[in-house]
């Protein structure tokens, strides 16, 4: 039955623990969710008509669900994904929608892919549809970003806000898609999120040509998935290509060794793979800026055991593993796994 009153959805953005560019090569990360995140508040409305509002921006947006042309920004994500349930035929009803968020944009915590999430079950609670299985729904809004956005993202950040859960973290397969959790505890250390103050947009950053870049190198070698490459493999490839997969080979096994250092509750291990994971997508994948070097200097100094940049590079925040009794560090801001989205109706 679709709902008469307020249905609120709530979507939490992401840290991804290690496992960078992996998603879309058919690899494997370890993200988790944190508690801030995209609230979508939606009221039925008579007609076929959505009024939506994002309170942060104070912009305003219209449209019919009958006839539902491309637009820019946050409009985006709103048309594209009501336009892709109404694809899958879902029946979709008018109605008054108020947007907010506690992710900064463009910070590499996934605004972007809690906001599509966000939509898509507010969309489907309050027409009365079911909700979508969760994979199913990441992969709708994946295609949002694509189609709609002009991003061409992996699915981890719509993977990791809809599959969070308190205190775990979440280990994802993106080949099988086979997902699960692990403890995220390391007792006596906190994790920590440091913002280097440069924006990114995934549209205008490097990420769809590190995509394109990935994409070429499995051109080049004649296989579905960088997951089906070997390091002697790459000696055929031409640079920067060769290191992009080294990259990509080389975080796949360190998500494995992460898995097993959270099992042990390891975090000096831990902190030696959030070294390497940085290492390697600045020197081999080239995702690193000098403002982001210079955040994780920063971690570095005040004590931190591991460090690296989150996200799709190019600027964002830097997480930092850093003993419990380690001196605050101005403008950093602890940050723990939080459960993933989640629906209110009124």
């Amino acid at each position: 039955m679709a709902s008469t009153g307020v249905t609120t959805a709530f979507a939490p953005g992401r840290v991804n623990l290690i496992g960078e560019h992996t998603d879309y090569n058919g690899g494997l990360a370890i993200p988790f969710a944190i508690a801030n995140g995209v609230t979508v508040g939606a009221r039925p409305v008579d007609g076929k008509r959505i009024e939506a509002f994002a309170s942060d921006l104070q912009e305003a947006d219209s449209f019919d669900l009958a006839d539902i042309a491309p637009a820019k920004g946050w409009r985006a994500f709103v048309r594209g994904t009501a336009a892709e349930l109404q694809r899958t035929g879902r029946e979709l009803r008018g109605a008054s929608l108020e947007i907010s968020g506690t992710v900064p944009r463009g910070a590499g915590l996934s605004s972007s892919a809690a906001l599509a999430v966000a939509l898509g079950l507010a969309f489907c609670a309050l027409a009365g549809e079911l909700e979508p299985d969760r994979v199913e729904l990441a992969k709708l809004c994946s295609v949002v970003e694509h189609g709609w956005v002009g991003a061409q993202t992996g699915l981890l950040d719509q993977l990791a806000s809809l599959f969070g859960e308190r205190s775990r973290a979440v280990v994802i397969d993106f080949r099988s898609l086979a997902i699960r959790s692990v403890p995220l505890e390391l007792p006596g250390h906190r994790l920590v999120l440091l913002d280097s103050r440069e924006s990114r947009a995934n549209t205008a950053s490097g990420y769809n040509e590190r995509r394109a870049e990935c994409a070429r190198a499995c051109a080049l070698l004649g296989v579905s998935s960088l997951r089906d490459v070997t390091l002697e493999e790459t000696e055929r490839l031409p640079p920067p290509i060769d290191n992009r997969v080294r990259h990509v080979i080389g975080e796949n096994t360190r998500v494995v060794e992460a898995v097993q250092a959270l099992g042990r509750q390891d975090a000096v291990a831990l902190g030696h793979l959030l070294d390497a994971s940085h290492e390697s997508s600045r020197d081999l994948f080239e995702i690193s800026t000098e403002a982001v070097e210079a955040a994780r200097d920063r971690l570095l100094r005040a004590g931190a055991i591991g460090a690296r940049l989150v996200g799709g590079g190019f600027g964002g925040n830097v997480l930092g593993l850093l003993p419990s009794d380690a001196d605050d560090l101005h403008g950093a801001r602890e940050v723990r796994a939080a459960p993933g989205a989640r629906v209110t109706v009124g």
